[in-house]
């Protein structure tokens, strides 16, 4: 099996003030040190790295080089890898977003759940609810149990 991971995870484990870092760091920890496939959509990638560098959005932003190296860590882990568009994206976007319209803050995650179909990835483990709205996702909290 595999699954990919939402932005919200990455951020977690990497704002120390936040309620959930030390549970999704070590959630993170568990899943680089795993042999289940895990897919970091590049949209995921590229929002963590604005996210995490933002002075207005963390209390202490991670620089470039940080951030850029935490997913550098999780790349060298062989079981870990990024997922994009391929050919044939904008249609299966356009399917998707015809049985859950996609506007505003949706758009985003019609975008990861449109790349993740795309690749038959049907586990995502988030904080974000808006992706139970893509009823081809098994959408996971791994902090619901606290």
């Amino acid at each position: 099996m595999s699954f990919a991971l939402d932005v919200n995870i990455l951020l977690y484990a990497s704002d120390a003030s936040s309620a959930l870092h030390a549970e999704a760091l070590a959630f993170l920890q568990s899943v680089a040190l795993g042999d289940e496939v895990c897919y970091l959509p590049w949209p995921t990638v590229m929002g963590y790295l604005r996210i995490a560098t933002h002075p207005r959005i963390f209390a202490k932003p991670l620089s470039p080089t940080e951030a850029q190296g935490n997913i550098d860590r999780l790349l060298t882990r062989p079981h870990v890898r990024c997922v994009g568009e391929a050919d044939g994206f904008w249609g299966i976007y356009r399917n998707l977003t015809r049985d859950v319209p996609a506007r505003g803050n949706l758009v985003p995650d019609a975008h990861i759940a449109a790349i993740l179909k795309q690749h038959d990835i049907r586990r995502l483990y988030t904080r974000d609810r808006d992706f139970s709205r893509f009823a081809f996702l098994h959408v996971v909290d791994p902090f619901a149990a606290r």
